[in-house]
Formats: structure tokens, sequence, C-alpha cells
């Protein structure tokens, strides 16, 4: 698979590309709240962008597996970009609980 391939999988995670506002907080807390929820928002959209991506690669399967399947290519595609959307939100989230841990490392 090549890089241009894996640039439109990703670009499949809607959640994630909606993140680049993220470096121009401002210090009144009512910025930080909305700033915290448009983060959480994006990242339940990637979430709920992922379940959408295994559904339909796992209907794609059980018409593979039934033969009802006309085209093998579709099922192909659909549960690589599935397996690549999980991938990436795994190591988002390991980042995640490796942040929160380093965090919780620091001393006051």
């Amino acid at each position: 698979m090549d890089i241009s391939s894996i640039g439109s999988v990703v670009s499949g995670v809607s959640g994630v590309s909606g993140v680049s506002g993220t470096s121009a907080l401002s210090a009144t807390s009512g910025t930080n709240a909305t700033s915290a929820t448009s983060f959480a928002s994006e990242l339940g959209g990637a979430v709920d962008n992922l379940q959408q991506l295994q559904s339909t690669s796992n209907s794609l399967a059980i018409q593979a597996v039934t033969g009802n399947l006309s085209d093998i290519h579709n099922a192909t595609i659909a549960s690589t970009r599935a397996q690549v959307t999980l991938e990436l939100v795994a190591a988002v989230r390991n980042k995640g609980v490796d942040a929160f841990n380093e965090i919780m490392r620091m001393q006051a």
C-alpha cells in the first residue's frame, strides 16, 4: 500500500482532521471549555466513523461468504479502511493514555 492510499484512508477519519484549532487556545475559561467540548465531539465522531466502517466491512464480508457479493474489491477496500482506522484510533488512545500517565507522574 502506497502513501497516497493511506492518506485517503486516514482522511476518512473525520474526527481527527478537525483538531487543527487546538493550538490557538486563549486564556479564558469559556474558550477552553468550548475547545474541550469540541475535541470531545470530534473524538466521538471519529469513533462513530470507525463503527460505521466496521459495520460496512462486516456486511460486505457476510455478502462475500454467502456468495451475494458482486465486487470483491469493495469488500477488500472496506476491510482495509476499517483495519487502518482501527489502528489509528488505537494509536491515538495509546498516546492519550501515555500522556495521562506522564501527567500523573509529575510532582506538584
